[in-house]
This record gives structure tokens, C-alpha cells and sequence, in this order.
């Protein structure tokens, strides 16, 4: 009998120990899984943390990227071998920053190729220092060459001035003038008529001046009688000289000895077929200058 009572009650505490094990296991287990929970939300809550960090960091480098972009825009030049060096420069950011990666991944990139890209922006920014520099060395040396160049210009036409003004002396001294210059109708007894009926021939007379710096020699003198119509008298159409590149119609022309003294002479238009009443004018010429000029006037015809 108290054998058979002793194993109920064993059973009873065996039963009893099996609940308190089972009890401290389950808290076990809710312990251990209260901290894989707390555990996953901390490492989540990292995670977001990191991600965080990791896009603004990458944010970060993009937007150094892109300053760089803007920063070869700013380099251009008037050089267009350096201009498609900047381009290229700027296209290679371009396709980096197109790549498609994760966060993390486009960091590494970035931080690798930024280092680069800054040397090499900042040899670019050196050799356009450089190009500056140098440029206004060309434009401060262009500015003084153009002053030079201007005073220079202007000297010159000072000096052609000069030269033009003693080319025009010399030219005018080296003319053989005319002076006392006497136009002279004249009947058949040679004396001087102004009636037309009694005009013979023309007479014109005058003296070739004295000048040193002109060549002696033998010198051909024309002479034009001009109508009051404008008509030239002349004994043939052949009676034409050149006259500064014209051809022009003379009345009659005389060659005489010129040894650079005044020399008196006289020049004849024997034709009296073609006088008409009123002014006729009178042109001397020699070496391609018009030497000087007189008038005279023939009346109607009457019975003195």
C-alpha cells in the first residue's frame, strides 16, 4: 500500500518538473528571440542609418562631378584644340556619371575617378594660365607694335606729304615757261589787223624762260588756236600730239634749240580760210605741260 501511494506521488513531481523545464525553455526561447527582433530592428535601423550616409556621400560626388562639368565650361578658350580637349573631358564625366550601379559601387567609381579628373582639370587650368599669360604678353606687345605701327604710318604720310609736296616743287620747276606771250593777226604786208577780211596768217610770239634744272636739247613747242565755236584750227587732221595720255589736235608746232636760256621765238598759222568773228584763245605747250596761253579778237570786216 505505500508502495502503490509512493508512485502517484512521483509521478506527480516528475510532471512538475517537466512543466518548470518546459517553462524555462519557452522563456528561453522568448528571451532569445525578443533579442534576434530587438537585434534586426537595431542592424535595420543601421542599415537605413548607412544607406543614409552611403547616398548623401554619393549625392556628395555627383554633385562634384557635375561642378567639375560646369568647371571645363568655364574653361573654354579661343583655342580650339584645347576647346575639344575640355569637350572630351567633359563627355567622359558625363558617361560616369550614367553608369548604372549600386550606391555603394558608384562611390568607388566616383572616388576613383574623381582624383583623376582634378589632376587633369587642374594641368588643363595650368596651361591655360599659361595661354593667358601669354596672351597678354601678345596683346601688350600688339598694342605697343600697333602704336609703333601708327607713329610709323604716320611719319610716312608726313614724309609722302613731304615728298609729294617736293616732287610737285621739283615737277613745277622742271617746266619750261612761257612769257610775254603776243597773239598777232597779221594781213599780207605782215602787219597786225583784227579785221577779218584781212587776216592772213596768225603770229604768236613769245619768250621760253630761263631754267638751270632742265635738260638742253632740242624741244617741240605746240601751239592750238581755239575759235570762239571751240573749233582748234589745223592744217590737216594729222597734226595730233600726246598731251597727259590725250591726243589732242594742234595748229602748228616749232622745234627749237633749248641750252637753258630764255630763247625768243615765234610760231606762224598760215590759213586763213576757217576765221570767224569773236575771242580766240591761244595754247602754248611743251613736254607734256601747257606752257601758257593768250587771246585775241577778230571784227567784222569794214572799210578802215
Amino acid at each position: 500500500m505505500e508502495i502503490e501511494n509512493k508512485q502517484p506521488f512521483e509521478k506527480k513531481k516528475s510532471a512538475k518538473a517537466g512543466i518548470i523545464i518546459l517553462t524555462v525553455f519557452v522563456v528561453i526561447l522568448s528571451l532569445g528571440l525578443s533579442g534576434l527582433i530587438f537585434m534586426y530592428f537595431h542592424q535595420k535601423e543601421a542599415m537605413v542609418e548607412m544607406e543614409a550616409v552611403l547616398t548623401a556621400e554619393k549625392d556628395s560626388l555627383t554633385n562634384e562631378l557635375q561642378d567639375l562639368i560646369f568647371g571645363y565650361d568655364t574653361l573654354k578658350t579661343s583655342n580650339d584644340t584645347l576647346n575639344i580637349k575640355l569637350e572630351e573631358e567633359q563627355n567622359k564625366i558625363q558617361k560616369l556619371l550614367q553608369i548604372q550601379a549600386s550606391t555603394a559601387q558608384k562611390i568607388l567609381l566616383y572616388k576613383k575617378e574623381l582624383s583623376t579628373l582634378r589632376k587633369v582639370m587642374k594641368s588643363y587650368i595650368v596651361q591655360i594660365d599659361s595661354l593667358n599669360t601669354k596672351n597678354k604678353m601678345l596683346i601688350a606687345r600688339n598694342a605697343e607694335f600697333q602704336i609703333r605701327l601708327e607713329v610709323a604710318q604716320k611719319t610716312n604720310k608726313e614724309l609722302s606729304a613731304i615728298k609729294d609736296e617736293l616732287s610737285f616743287k621739283v615737277k613745277k620747276a622742271s617746266v619750261i615757261v612761257a612769257k610775254n606771250i603776243h597773239a598777232a593777226p597779221l594781213n599780207n604786208r605782215g602787219k597786225e589787223k583784227d579785221r577779218i577780211d584781212k587776216i592772213e596768217k596768225i603770229r604768236v610770239c613769245f619768250t621760253l624762260r630761263e631754267n638751270p634744272i632742265v635738260n638742253a636739247g632740242k624741244k617741240d613747242v605746240y601751239m592750238r588756236i581755239i575759235r570762239p565755236d571751240s573749233l582748234v584750227l589745223a592744217l590737216t587732221p594729222e597734226n595730233i600730239f600726246s598731251f597727259q595720255e590725250k591726243q589732242m589736235i594742234y595748229s602748228a608746232m616749232r622745234t627749237i634749240e633749248y641750252l637753258n636760256k630764255d630763247v625768243d621765238m615765234c610760231i606762224y598759222f598760215n590759213q586763213n580760210e576757217h576765221f570767224i568773228t569773236g575771242k580766240y584763245t591761244i595754247e602754248l605747250f611743251l613736254e607734256n605741260n601747257q606752257i601758257g596761253t593768250t587771246s585775241f579778237t577778230l571784227r567784222e570786216s569794214g572799210w578802215f
